[in-house]
């Protein structure tokens, strides 16, 4: 049986450069993930548990943004904790890319 894809809202981040005197620059990724996360699901009232994936796109995945933020970020959210994650990066077309593999 093949699952279909649902992908019915979207939602983006700020976006800047990262200089030490920029508005967002004591924020940290992961908090920013878990807003969105929280919005999304506030937006859309649906359980967690019914998400089967988070397919995020993230230019330069290091440091803070590290490892697989999606999975930390849905963890940090209080989202079901078999929610997968998947984070991938195509530079300036990582959010579109991420919503071609979804």
């Amino acid at each position: 049986m093949i699952n279909e894809a649902l992908i019915f809202d979207a939602i983006r981040t700020p976006r800047g450069r990262g200089k030490s005197s920029g508005a967002l620059h004591e924020v940290k990724p992961v908090t920013l993930l878990v807003q969105l996360l929280n919005t999304l699901q506030q937006r859309n009232q649906f359980e967690t548990q019914a998400v089967d994936d988070i397919v995020m796109g993230c230019v330069t995945a290091v440091g803070d943004q590290g490892a697989v933020i999606a999975k930390t970020a849905a963890l940090a959210a209080g989202w079901n904790d078999d929610v997968a994650g998947m984070v991938l990066n195509r530079f300036c077309a990582s959010g579109l890319e991420a919503v071609n593999t979804a």
